[in-house]
């Protein structure tokens, strides 16, 4: 299928990460009909509010980056929130996209479907081999359902519609709350607040053992990007697997990815380990061969990446 420089493409969750960054790229590419709405503006989370907003425009793709998203501590604590509001985005938005006959719907999901306590490398057909990671259950719940209710879709309907697995994303636009956020952001706040109160030391949670995979945020942007223009439901179905995994390759583990944002950020500080706290999986390191094979690599190297994100966050605080 042809995809249209002037065809209409909403992109959910234009304002969060994933989604600025697609929007981003998508313009500098050409793309003159982008349709955003802000959560004020249309409530995903409600079937008639999402089939209003679709039933009033000529939709023909749908970029679906929005999700309600956290790290941890969020994960474990508002369990309700985050398994609720993902299932509702998520097949508010499919049931639109069928009624209205979407012409490419691309869903964004995470690592976090995949079983626990991997030794290896995560291939797509590892999905729903083994138990969840319980910090993360709920979140990953959602975006499991989500998921297979893309290829369900496709199998009945053959709607296109079909799912991409990041790895861990960070970047530009990225939360840093110390509360709500995930890993990489904040260590960035950690460390800055160190550095500016002449702390000597930051605290991280955990051993720091846990081995973790990031995707900049903009590299994210350019395989959604490449997915549109070449990818279909039927190339990744028809290998009998139900999304493609979409990392970086570069595996780091959460003590080492501190000192490399101390490094980027100028601090000189020790680091304490809070062994009180949980590490979450150990290793979710994902084989991206699929994805790399049909023609996408990333191409932001962590340190630069994690520059370009501290420089965000410092623009946040003025």
């Amino acid at each position: 299928m042809k995809v249209s420089k002037s065809d209409n493409i909403f992109i959910a969750g234009h304002n969060g990460l994933v989604g600025s960054s697609v929007f981003t790229c998508l313009k500098q590419n050409g793309y003159t009909n982008l349709i955003t709405r802000s959560r004020d503006e249309v409530d995903l989370t409600d079937y008639n509010a999402t089939i209003s907003f679709f039933n009033n425009l000529q939709i023909d793709h749908v970029i679906l980056c929005a999700a309600k998203v956290g790290g941890i501590h969020a994960n474990n604590t508002l369990r309700g929130d985050f398994i609720i509001q993902n299932l509702s985005i998520g097949l508010n938005i499919l049931r639109a996209a069928h009624k209205y006959n979407i012409k490419k719907l691309i869903n964004l999901g995470s690592s976090c479907i995949y079983p626990k306590n991997f030794d290896r490398e995560i291939n797509e057909e590892d999905l729903l081999t083994g138990e969840l990671e319980s910090t993360n259950e709920p979140y990953a719940i959602a975006k499991i359902a989500i998921l297979k209710s893309c290829e369900a879709m496709y199998y009945q309907y053959n709607s296109n519609f079909y799912s991409l697995m990041p790895c861990n994303m960070y970047g530009p636009n990225d939360n840093f709350d110390l509360d709500s956020s995930h890993v990489l952001p904040a260590l960035i706040h950690k460390v800055h607040l160190a550095k500016v109160n002449n702390e000597p030391f930051v605290e991280m949670w955990g051993s720091g053992k846990p081995l973790r995979e990031f995707l900049f945020s903009e590299d994210l942007a350019n395989a959604i990007l490449f997915c549109l223009e070449n990818v279909n439901a039927s190339d990744i179905y028809s290998q009998g697997i139900s999304h493609l995994n979409c990392g970086s390759n570069e595996e780091v583990s959460i003590f080492d990815l501190l000192n490399i944002i101390k490094k980027v950020i100028g601090y000189d500080g020790q680091i304490k380990l809070d062994s009180s706290k949980p590490d979450g999986t150990y290793r979710k390191k994902m084989n991206n061969s699929r994805i790399f094979k049909l023609g996408f690599s990333p191409k932001i190297k962590l340190s630069d990446g994690i520059l370009k994100s501290y420089e965000s966050f410092l623009k946040k605080l003025t």
